[in-house]
């Protein structure tokens, strides 16, 4: 393991929800020296849960937002950090003395990244929401989900994680880049929305072209086409079946035994006679064991795994997917370097008063 691609690069993270400590999480995992504020008195609410992952790899510094002392000793941090990650609402920093005019002020050079639902700007830039009304407005919701049923809520990896903390990594890493030619910095305004949006980009497309349909369940990617979708098995565990392409459709048909044509796949009108060929003989067996019969196959049949299996698959061990620190199974920072490799997380998080922390600070640069 190297120091990571993004080692030398300091990033001060005002403490908040979703997607800021997981871009927080992911830019340490490469790297860079990390520091959270986290306000004097507030427990975080993944403090007890998920703290020893969520904020894996960086010290937390206490502060009085509110303290014109704590405020100043902040500015000082950001003077010599190369970004700022912040998911405040629009305005909240700003009133506070710490928003991007003083920051810039304070450094130039320095990368002001702004992590909201809705955007700087716009009708509900000011209003609460979470993953599940970002997700809403930008089509991708209505997407996802069984025929005639209310629409499948996708976790919050759509909004928080997908459209949020990747997008917000991507601003940042590129505005550094830019930044390092130009010697200025700048604000990156990255909404949840925007980027969900941008996610959309492939269904947008389809469905201008008459190639998507409205209806939840009768597309090519959403469970509308019998195999590519999940089916049940003998212990009620599942196999998630992804043979689009006609060689693996034939070798899905020939491991299950299925006397249908190949040639078929895609003759809509056989499709309701299929699934229930596919759904009766997936029940004959374990899904261990139609993933023993898969496992040297390619027919894009894999077992749908729980969290607290994944772990243990042959492949995330041989690529050590998932780490262990402190008794605590965790996945491991990704992509991977050649050259400068990446950084195992750290231990759990070191809280640290501003004194102690600037003085660090210093003396690290």
């Amino acid at each position: 393991m190297g120091k990571g691609p993004l080692h030398g690069f300091r990033i001060v993270e005002f403490e908040g929800l979703g997607p800021v400590p997981f871009c927080g999480m992911l830019l340490a995992g490469l790297g860079a020296e990390v520091v959270r504020i986290v306000r004097d008195g507030v427990e975080s609410a993944y403090a007890d849960v998920g703290g020893a992952i969520l904020f894996r790899g960086r010290t937390a510094v206490t502060a009085n937002l509110k303290s014109p002392a704590d405020r100043d000793a902040i500015l000082q941090l950001i003077a010599s950090a190369d970004a700022v990650l912040e998911g405040y609402r629009p305005g909240v920093l700003e009133r506070l003395g710490l928003g991007p005019a003083p920051a810039l002020a304070a450094n130039p050079r320095l990368v002001y990244a702004r992590m909201t639902g809705w955007g700087q700007e716009g009708p509900l830039s000011l209003r609460a929401g979470h993953d599940i009304n970002y997700i809403a407005i930008t089509g991708a919701l209505n997407a996802i989900g069984n025929p005639g049923e209310p629409p499948t809520i996708p976790l919050n990896l759509i909004g928080d994680y997908g459209g949020g903390a990747m997008f917000l990594a991507t601003g940042v890493l590129a505005a550094l880049l830019e930044a390092q030619r130009s010697g200025q910095g700048q604000v990156v305004d990255v909404a949840m929305t925007d980027g969900t949006a941008l996610l959309m980009s492939l269904f947008q497309a389809l469905s201008q072209a008459g190639q998507w349909s409205e209806e939840r369940g009768a597309n090519l990617l959403d469970g509308g086409r019998p195999f590519y979708r999940c089916y049940e098995c003998a212990d009620g565990k599942y196999v998630a079946v992804g043979a689009l392409e006609p060689q693996f459709y034939a070798n899905l048909l020939r491991i299950t035994g299925i006397a249908a044509k190949p040639k078929d796949q895609n003759d809509a009108s056989l499709w309701p006679q299929l699934s229930a060929q596919l759904e009766a003989t997936f029940k004959r067996k374990t899904r261990d064991e139609w993933a023993a019969l898969f496992d040297s196959e390619d027919a894009c049949v894999s077992p749908v795994l729980s969290m607290l299996e994944a772990p243990a698959h042959a492949h995330n061990q041989a690529r050590g997917t998932f780490v262990v620190q402190e008794h605590i199974m965790q996945a491991a920072p990704a992509p991977r370097f050649s050259r400068s490799g990446e950084t195992l997380p750290g231990a759990a998080p070191v809280t640290l008063d501003l004194a102690t922390a600037l003085s660090q600070w210093h003396t690290g640069r």
